[in-house]
């Protein structure tokens, strides 16, 4: 259960990024307050994907994320969507999927990257890859512009949003820079 917790709060971190540009304050003309070990402090912005670290339980995580580009079914009340790639000593690669809305109870999620499928399990509002390290290989081997992730949601919906890939590579980059492989 503790696994499922990290990829969670690291996606509720992603909105504190999406109001506030990454220039430090004392750019903006503004002194810099002192960083609180807890609170994310930002990578970078590579097109498309944020890269970040925060402190958690004594240990840095780092983490990529993008927000939905599109979605096919309008769901009322959908919260943000973001698909993220963690990175922590304790495990690599893990990329998880926030719906915006609850699964049904035993719901699959399929993430489509060019004629590759991989398998994601849900709990809750998230979807987690299986095999997270072929979900980034492929991720970072392909030459599409884009990804889909394909989902069943109530009533007999199904939704397939899509996600940007513009930066995924150079935002990677940055958080296995930042965590490295122990």
């Amino acid at each position: 259960m503790r696994r499922h917790l990290i990829p969670l709060a690291i996606l509720a971190l992603a909105p504190l990024f999406a109001a506030a540009p990454f220039a430090p304050a004392a750019a903006q003309g503004a002194k810099a307050a002192p960083a609180r070990p807890d609170q994310p402090r930002p990578l970078g912005t590579f097109e498309a994907w944020t890269a970040a670290t925060h402190h958690e339980a004594d240990q840095l995580v780092c983490y990529a994320f993008t927000r939905v580009r599109s979605s096919s079914t309008r769901i009322v009340g959908r919260g943000d969507v973001i698909l993220s790639v963690t990175e922590r000593p304790s495990g690599r690669d893990a990329v998880a999927l926030s719906a915006g809305y609850t699964y049904p109870p035993g719901a699959e999620v399929r993430l489509q990257v060019e004629k590759a499928s991989f398998p994601l399990y849900t709990a809750q509002r998230s979807a987690f890859a299986r095999d997270g390290h072929a979900v980034v290989a492929a991720l970072l081997k392909t030459h599409a512009r884009e990804i889909q992730t394909h989902a069943p949601a109530l009533r007999h919906l199904q939704v397939t949003d899509e996600f940007s890939l513009r930066g995924f590579a150079q935002a990677y980059a940055a958080i296995t820079k930042a965590c490295p492989a122990k």
